[in-house]
């Protein structure tokens, strides 16, 4: 997300640090370079022209002459008002009547299916009791494709073939209501551009149903379009709320910087994956760290809090600092980083690692994390347990097994002897213990 635009903002800052105090042709030699970069993220030029104008202004004052790192300075005024474009967080309005209705709507292709998945996910971890609504006939295995995610995640689905889907939206309500639902999430027809005759008859879902939120997918790999889309939509229906998916693709990301000043519509959510927990609730103060390189350390801790589970993390550390960790609980941590998604996302939390890589790509970390698996689940209890056990032949075997070499398998081996000593000597720090035994 943003990576392009982040390297560049991190190579202005750079060169902006090798200044010792800054004069103002260097402040807006800056700018000009900022200014490039957001337009080539496909930021919109007004509002990245209002967004430096205030950046510049700032930076020529006091705070800044006065400040003992000018560089750090900037970059922080560049962070204020960077998230004051993206514009101030607002969550779900889920008031009134149950069961509260969330209308989804947005162009063919945008997501709105699976996205209605994720956020029926999402709500279900918040204790509300959930159901979807199949409202377009239209797009061929539409409705199939939402019963196949709604028994994925056991949650029920309502669907008429055939039926006008203001008519088929208001009689799931009924249904809804006397199953004790909370929320119903309505997936609507998508058309390939916007016309009167999708506009009419989301209207009519809306003037039938009343939802709590109208909320827009749109797919922010379309750019400056994102934009033009959401301002139809919004004429139309007084959008609510924006999501937008993708953001984990080749995007330019543009769109999420620009939508909100152009349109005025809040952001609410963030698509970052295909997989159904990839859906982030919108926060712009987090946002803006992750496009200025300097992470997103609550995000990242989510994420860890989702993948790793509180009694066998205990009992890890536990045997961590007993000496007795094995590579059975070295195999449980890698396959509980792997739950936190791809290590390039991983990565891209930490502070200091937007726009920068290690030595060996994310790909090939990931690739090895998977190399390491297969090596430890090609050995026997026994071997995992105690590796002391495993001689030449043993090696061979395990290496047969797992598609690798004789030589990974004793490098991995010397590098968990190594990772046991250092985490007696940290008392039980496993991360750290598992990043140097990737390395």
């Amino acid at each position: 997300m943003f990576q392009s635009l982040t390297s560049r903002l991190q190579e202005v800052f750079r060169t902006l640090g090798k200044r010792g105090k800054l004069r103002p042709e260097d402040v807006d030699q800056a700018m000009r370079a900022i200014r490039m970069a957001l337009l080539e993220a496909d930021v919109h030029y007004q509002v990245a022209k209002a967004l430096l104008s205030r950046v510049r202004d700032r930076a020529l004052g006091e705070e800044v002459s006065r400040a003992l790192n000018p560089t750090q300075q900037v970059i922080g005024i560049i962070n204020d008002e960077l998230i004051q474009t993206l514009g101030e967080p607002e969550r779900l309005q889920l008031k009134g009547e149950k069961p509260r209705v969330i209308m989804l709507v947005g162009l063919q292709g945008s997501g709105k299916t699976t996205t209605a998945a994720k956020l029926a996910r999402m709500l279900r971890r918040n204790g509300e009791r959930v159901a979807m609504v199949a409202a377009d006939p239209y797009r061929p295995a539409a409705i199939e494709q939402l019963q196949i995610l709604g028994r994925e995640e056991d949650v029920p689905v309502y669907a008429e073939k055939g039926a006008a889907p203001p008519d088929a939206c208001a009689r799931a309500w009924k249904q809804a209501s006397a199953a004790g639902v909370s929320v119903l999430l309505l997936d609507t027809a998508g058309r390939s551009q916007l016309d009167d005759e999708l506009m009419a008859e989301l209207r009519a879902i809306r003037d039938e149903i009343h939802p709590v939120e109208i909320l827009l997918v749109a797919d922010a790999m379309t750019g400056q379009e994102a934009v033009n889309i959401a301002q139809g939509f919004h004429e139309q229906l007084d959008i609510t709320g924006l999501i937008l998916t993708k953001m984990d693709g080749d995007a330019r990301g543009g769109a999420a910087i620009s939508i909100r000043s152009v349109t005025g519509i809040p952001i609410k959510f963030l698509g970052t994956g295909e997989s159904r927990d990839a859906l982030e609730t919108f926060d712009p103060a987090r946002l803006a760290s992750r496009i200025l390189g300097m992470g997103d350390v609550l995000s990242l801790i989510e994420k860890a809090e989702q993948a790793f589970e509180e009694q066998e993390a205990a009992a890890q550390a536990e045997r961590m600092l007993s000496g007795t960790y094995t590579l059975e609980d070295f195999a449980g941590q890698l396959e509980q980083m792997q739950r936190m998604g791809p290590m390039e996302k991983v990565l891209d939390l930490l502070p200091g690692m937007g726009g920068r890589r290690p030595q060996e790509s994310p790909p090939d970390l990931d690739r090895q994390m998977r190399r390491t698996q297969a090596i430890i689940r090609s050995m026997t209890p026994a071997e995992r347990r105690n590796p002391r056990i495993l001689n030449a032949s043993r090696k061979r075997r395990i290496a047969a097994g797992s598609g690798t070499e004789v030589q990974e398998v004793n490098q991995l081996l010397r590098q968990f002897r190594e990772m046991q000593k250092m985490l007696k000597r940290l008392g039980g720090r496993g991360l750290s213990g598992i990043i140097h035994g990737l390395r």
